[in-house]
């Protein structure tokens, strides 16, 4: 990337800005190795298989921020590509733990934003934020204390982050506030997230009973900020890192033998990987130019950013399981649960609906979404 010292991941892999790595970021297989010095909260003993190996990655990695041996610069900082490739790269190595990792740093870049200090080291943070159909999160002040009740869902880490940005609703207004996912009161609900793909990221519902709250921020503090955009080409730097991981096999194949149609699939891979990987570069640069949104592009790029990845990432999944056929799915575990994975990360996007959004701000710019 522009401005960032670099260098090669894999003399072998393919061509893209982002698939090199910075100066300072750690090989993928020193990723997870426990740094000295910094305590932080144990992970839930309750977890395992995929759910424990995302949690344990997790939870070193953050260690390691902590430790400053790895940096994710906030969005905005003029190193917003460094940012960027470093999500990738976590997201190459594994997207369960890209998933917890990305709700840790984008807390720590929202508390930022929002004038909160920057967490602790040995704190695990996520953003749960999602608001699907159904019983929500309610908020209510009782004197100078927040109080949250019900159920909220899709919340990554739940059994290993120690605390969490939370929406919750005051009437008809959504409002941001910082919880210890510790307290008496806040209990993830079991059987709730029955997911193949995704499963390591343990995302289930959470029942809240009077879980006291800080608040953060105004009356819809958390989408009323350019870093609201910001993020979201975030998740899709995850995507992209995943979609390289998928693509791997398909480049064994065609450098095991010659055949053209292997190798043509490898061509259309490669083509849109670079392309993937130049935008968010591009988006990199322009956040930096603009990092508090003064010329009001943020959402626009967000949209155009998640809609071309998301579609980048489902080209390669269809090319690479074309070329390759059943047996990596059948016989590489990893590569089996890269796809599953990444086929369910990417539906972050909307598909459809968020084209439509698109194509509405495009016409109507100053329609609502």
């Amino acid at each position: 990337m522009r401005g960032a010292q670099k260098r090669a991941v894999n003399a072998e892999e393919l061509g893209g800005p982002l698939f090199n790595r910075h100066e300072g970021l750690p090989a993928l297989s020193d990723l997870f190795v426990r740094p000295e010095g910094v305590r932080t909260m144990p992970v839930d003993s309750a977890l395992t298989g995929g759910a424990a190996a995302a949690a344990e990655g997790f939870a070193d990695t953050v260690r390691r921020i902590g430790a400053g041996e790895l940096a994710f610069p906030l969005p905005g900082s003029g190193r917003t590509a460094e940012r960027f490739a470093a999500l990738s790269s976590v997201a190459e190595a594994g997207l369960c733990t890209a998933r917890l990792v990305e709700g840790h740093v984008d807390a720590v870049a929202i508390r930022a934003e929002l004038g909160e200090p920057s967490p602790p080291p040995g704190e695990r943070w996520g953003v749960w934020a999602a608001e699907p159909p159904g019983e929500g999160l309610t908020a209510v002040r009782d004197g100078s204390v927040w109080m949250l009740n019900g159920l909220k869902q899709y919340c990554s880490g739940a059994h290993s982050c120690t605390h969490a940005l939370v929406t919750a609703r005051e009437g008809e207004v959504r409002r941001l506030f910082a919880v210890r996912v510790g307290e008496v009161g806040c209990r993830p609900l079991e059987g709730t997230w029955q997911a193949v793909g995704m499963a390591g990221s343990d995302t289930p519902g959470v029942q809240f009973s009077d879980v006291p709250a800080h608040l953060i921020g105004g009356p819809e503090a958390y989408v009323r900020r350019p870093g609201f955009w910001h993020g979201g080409i975030g998740v899709a730097a995850c995507w992209y890192g995943g979609a390289v991981a998928a693509s791997r096999v398909l480049r064994e194949a065609a450098a095991g033998r010659a055949e053209p149609h292997t190798d043509a699939h490898l061509g259309a891979v490669d083509v849109q990987l670079y392309a993937a990987a130049a935008l968010l570069e591009q988006a990199a640069d322009e956040i930096d130019a603009d990092p508090y949104d003064e010329r009001g592009g943020a959402r626009l790029r967000a949209m155009r950013v998640r809609a071309f990845v998301e579609s980048v990432c489902r080209d390669v999944l269809d090319h690479v399981g074309r070329a390759t056929g059943a047996g990596p799915l059948c016989h590489d575990a990893a590569h089996a649960r890269t796809v599953a994975d990444l086929s369910v990360y990417i539906r972050q996007h909307h598909a459809e609906r968020d084209l439509a959004a698109l194509g509405a701000h495009l016409a109507r710019p100053e329609g609502e979404l």
